[in-house]
Order: structure tokens, then sequence, then C-alpha cells
């Protein structure tokens, strides 16, 4: 069964959040509780307007693909507002970097103890069919959720390695745009980057494919943000997963 991606290709790495599983709209919901939070707060004790976190294009520029701390320190510079760095241990919304993450990682938790996860079924078929070729796969996510994620949905057995945030930090490695943590996943396959295609939705996951010097790099395009995808580098872009299998 034809791929629609180049014959030198061995591996499959696959982002999780907006590619396999329909989790964007639960981490910007997420992300918009905790950062409104802090906002409204700031806004009562400056007296500035209060404008809100928008879970479509402050999601899509300042988080989407990013590990939770990078996501704080680029959203609050973005608003000009500067936070000290805290401790992982950080009560939930203390207004530092890892207060406010660990704010929205217990959003998250909670919104995912009670709503089971869906699937993109465009990306199940595909992943399917490559491995019906016996080809490797892997998952590759910032997220340190991913594993409970893959388990709601009900895809973690369609791979054959999961490169997230816990892997992230024991190895300490950078999270995307960097192309680190895709460099782990083709290890975990056993190929070099070249002979590896990233599978990304978010505009920092496309330029850390390319970064990484991989064989090939498919932006999925779910939010109308296909130029944007081509212009950090993605050599093809699709709307429905599935339009690869039907290219020689």
């Amino acid at each position: 069964m034809a791929l629609g991606v180049p014959d030198s290709i061995k591996a499959f790495l696959f982002d999780m959040d907006g590619v396999i599983t329909r989790t964007a709209t639960v981490h910007a919901a997420a992300w918009k509780q905790a950062f409104d939070e802090l906002l409204q707060g700031r806004s009562k004790q400056t007296g500035e307007p209060f404008r809100p976190f928008d879970p479509v294009e402050d999601y899509d520029r300042y988080v989407d693909g990013r590990e939770r701390e990078d996501g704080v320190r680029e959203f609050v510079a973005s608003r000009q507002i500067t936070l000290p760095e805290g401790r992982p241990g950080d009560r939930p919304g203390t207004p530092t970097v890892c207060g406010i993450a660990n704010r929205k990682n217990a959003i998250l938790l909670d919104k995912l103890a009670h709503e089971r996860v869906g699937v993109f079924d465009d990306t199940v078929a595909y992943v399917g069919a490559v491995r019906g070729l016996g080809l490797p796969r892997a998952v590759v996510s910032a997220s340190a959720n991913a594993a409970q994620v893959l388990i709601s949905a009900g895809v973690a057995d369609l791979f054959d390695a999961r490169i997230d945030g816990i892997v992230a930090a024991e190895k300490h490695l950078r999270g995307k745009p960097a192309p680190d943590m895709f460099w782990a996943g083709a290890e975990a396959l056993g190929v070099p980057p070249g002979q590896a295609v990233v599978f990304e939705d978010a505009l920092a996951g496309v330029a850390a494919g390319r970064a990484g010097q991989f064989g090939f790099v498919v932006g999925v395009d779910r939010v109308g943000q296909a130029e944007a995808l081509k212009d950090q580098g993605a050599d093809v872009v699709v709307s429905d997963v599935r339009e690869l299998l039907a290219q020689p």
C-alpha cells in the first residue's frame, strides 16, 4: 500500500494532540482557565484591562506543541509579563512559571478524568496501514500525560514507542521547536532521522521536524493554517491524513 512518503522512509513519528487525539480543545480550555485566572488577578492588582487568553490564536501561537513551562514563558512574554521561574513543586496557581504550568496540568487532569478522549479517524486509519506493513511507529508528545490520553482514547497499542514529557524530563530533552524529542523517537525505533517521517499539526512541531533534518515532514492542518505549516518547513500539508494513502 502506498503511504505517500518517500521510499527511503523506514519509521513514522506522530505528534499526539491534534494529530492522533482530539485533545487540543481540552488543552486549550485548560490553558485558558489557568491563564485567565492569572490575568484577572493581575488586572485587579494593577487596574490594567483584562484581556483573556484566546483559545485559538494564543493557543496556536504560544503553547501548542510546547512543554508546559515553555508555553507559560512564551505566552506571558507576549503580554509583557515577567514571572519568576519558581520550583516544580509550586502549588498550582502560584504566580510563577511552574505554578501556572501546574495549575494548567491540574485542570487538564480533572477534565481527562471526566471526559473520554476522542481520536482523529484519518490518522488512526493511516497508522493502521503503516502497522499492516510492519513499519515501526512512535508517539512524540510534549505532554506528560500522553500515556493516560492514549489509553483513554484506546490507541496505545498502535505504537511501538512513546517519547513524552516524562521522558523529556528524564533525558533532559529540549522541547519543540528543538528537534530533541523527535530525535529520541527515531532512536527508539532504531533509525536515523533521515529515514523517519514526522507528522505534526503544531507550528513548533513542524519547525522541530525541519530543524532535525528528518527525511519528510507532514503538516496536518486541523485549524486552517496550511501556509503557516509550509512556512515552518512542512514538505506536504494535508487536512486528512488518509489523503496520503491515495498517493503513489
